[in-house]
């Protein structure tokens, strides 16, 4: 795997710096969303509260991502869960639409797991799937959100995704971080848009590169 060089100074010297006091900063202002979100995530979903699965995240090192569950438990008479898009009910969508599910992942960002600014940390499975070049996306802390998010989230392709995460590990700035930031706010709560694709509740799962792919 490719050894990533940081792009300059703000990748190499405050970048984790900046993520901590973002994290502290959102921990402490909204102190009260996350309890209320709790409480509504307890009576309309049930628990446990959070959802914890294993991601992997910088140089493929597998952590526990936390968010809050946005899905029931409903299982078939075999009891095995139902398709996500039966268990995703009007709340959870509105839990993701507007990322609020995406809050605990704040004490992954204190914890070193994750940045705010990367490539969204997915599934451990997809791992010997990705190109090489698509690999290049875990040279980074993956992020809270990041540049793919905010360029069409669930409604763009598996393979532009990845390239706009490699585009961003390449080109990691101040003010990238920022546009970024502000970015996912403008489209969380105000445009609400990208939540799924044309074909799922989220997105379809990745099936692999593809052997045009480097």
């Amino acid at each position: 795997m490719r050894t990533h060089k940081p792009y300059g100074t703000y990748e190499r010297c405050f970048k984790r710096p900046f993520d901590i006091c973002c994290a502290l900063a959102a921990l402490l202002v909204f102190s009260w969303l996350y309890i209320l979100v709790a409480i509504l995530v307890r009576v309309k979903l049930g628990s446990p509260v959070l959802f914890t699965q294993e991601r992997p995240g910088k140089d493929e090192k597998v952590f526990k991502l936390y968010k809050f569950r946005s899905m029931t438990d409903q299982r078939d008479e075999n009891g095995d869960l139902l398709p996500d898009d039966v268990r995703l009910t009007k709340f959870g969508r509105l839990l993701r639409s507007t990322s609020l599910d995406e809050l605990p992942e704040a004490f992954n960002i204190l914890r070193g797991d994750m940045s705010v600014v990367g490539p969204r940390p997915l599934l451990v499975e997809y791992l010997p799937l990705y190109s090489q070049r698509q690999a290049r996306r875990h040279e980074v802390r993956p992020g809270l959100s990041g540049h793919a998010q905010v360029h069409g989230r669930n409604t763009v392709s598996w393979n532009e995704k990845f390239e706009l995460d490699v585009e961003y590990v390449d080109h990691i700035t101040f003010l990238s971080d920022v546009r970024i930031i502000i970015d996912t706010v403008m489209k969380a709560f105000i445009k609400r848009e990208g939540i799924s694709s044309e074909t799922a509740a989220t997105m379809e799962p990745f099936r692999g590169a593809g052997k045009d792919l480097v």
